[in-house]
């Protein structure tokens, strides 16, 4: 970052503390609100209005005002000038949103200079928090789900495996996670396939699959066109009924469930939230989004934006409103609640959230509709990309 832009960064701070009013927060959310991945931004704007209709639009006296951005798909330059914006001319105390790990990294030096926390509501690499220390998570790293699938899998009886990723960081923490705590426990990889990030034809990969005979196949989707494409290669290439047994995280979301139903009966993924998670915070936050937001799905990114304004309204009321990112991030260190997911807490040294990760099986409802059914509960939780770096 230059010392012209840092300069320009602390004279419109001091300028917005001497002239903004204090008992209004701003809070920039860069969010997909149009393109592919849109359903995630229409999901995160009516989760925080969800939070506001349960909780009120004010923390310890402040009003809470959310300004959201688009951004449609990766542009690090582009989230980079948008958390800019956002601080400089619209005086945001606070950034939030962000999908993806390349724009996250874009907006973490920035966050470090200008002293502004940041909320990460979904981009899910493990090694992502050591980039700044203004930065939180309130989503997951793929290592935190990945292990505990891999134990789920050895007890099971899982023999052999195969792994296919989406090739960027957090597919490739997947695969690591996975294959080091899948072998570890005595099961055998027969190999680690890497899709590229943009790939829509997944049937010749499944093809490989189908020839090396695994007793599972563990995947990591990007969400999106590329999860579904994902899906139905892996129905089409008859590894469903090989007996080849699907493994993966966030591929079974709600969004998913709308869009290809059927073709997901029977998968089994590990994840943090379910929408049928069975607790009255759930229920009454699944219920607010239907009446703030009817065209948003209640997938885990409720969850990640819900969590995300609380742990921002604990900081206001923590820093009196003040524009004190230090002690924002102090407050927020250890803090502990129960979410729609389920007891959560922010670990008080990494910053990375502890939960717990639930095994889920897609099944049909009483009323006909596909859902997540949570069947095994792995308990809070830890970032185990952490874990497993610092055993080497």
């Amino acid at each position: 970052m230059t010392q012209k832009l840092i300069a320009a960064i602390a004279v419109s701070l001091a300028s917005i503390a001497l002239h903004s009013r204090a008992d209004v927060i701003k809070v920039g959310v860069i969010a997909p609100m149009s393109g592919p991945f849109s359903a995630v931004g229409q999901t995160w704007e009516g989760a925080t209005k969800a939070y506001q209709k349960l909780n009120g639009t004010t923390a310890g006296g402040h009003t809470i005002e959310l300004i959201y951005r688009d951004l449609p798909e990766i542009n690090p330059a582009q989230a980079k000038a948008l958390a800019q914006e956002l601080i400089i001319k619209d005086g945001a105390q606070y950034i939030a949103g962000l999908y993806f790990t390349p724009d996250t990294l874009a907006v973490a030096a920035l966050a470090q200079e200008a002293k502004v926390p940041v909320v990460i509501f979904n981009a899910s690499t493990s090694s992502l928090l050591e980039r700044s220390a203004y930065l939180l998570r309130t989503s997951y790293t793929l290592p935190q789900m990945a292990v505990p699938v891999a134990k789920y899998a050895l007890e099971k009886n899982v023999k052999t495996v195969v792994s296919l990723v989406s090739d960027f960081g957090p597919g490739l923490d997947a695969e690591k996670a996975f294959n080091t705590e899948f072998i570890a426990g005595g099961g055998k990889l027969l190999e680690a396939i890497r899709a590229p990030l943009k790939t829509t034809d997944f049937g010749p990969l499944m093809q490989r699959v189908k020839a090396l005979k695994p007793d599972a196949l563990y995947v990591f989707g990007p969400g999106g066109p590329a999860t579904y494409a994902m899906i139905k290669a892996y129905n089409e290439a008859g590894l469903r009924a090989a007996g080849v047994r699907f493994l993966g995280t966030a591929e079974t979301d709600e969004d998913h469930l709308r869009a290809i139903g059927p073709e997901l009966l029977g998968i089994e993924t590990g994840m943090f939230y379910s929408a049928t998670h069975n607790s009255p915070l759930n229920h009454a936050a699944v219920k607010a989004l239907a009446e703030v937001a009817p065209k948003a799905i209640p997938t885990v990114q409720l969850a990640n934006a819900f969590d995300g304004l609380h742990v921002i309204y604990h900081m206001v009321k923590a820093t009196d409103g003040k524009r004190d990112g230090p002690k924002a991030l102090a407050a927020a260190k250890g803090f502990s609640w129960e979410s729609p997911r389920g007891p959560v807490k922010i670990d008080p040294v990494s910053r990375e959230f502890v939960q717990n990760v639930y095994m889920r099986v897609v099944e049909k409802d009483s009323a006909g509709r596909f859902v997540n059914r949570e069947f095994r509960t792995f308990e809070m939780q830890p970032d185990y990309g952490r874990i497993q770096g610092a055993a080497k």
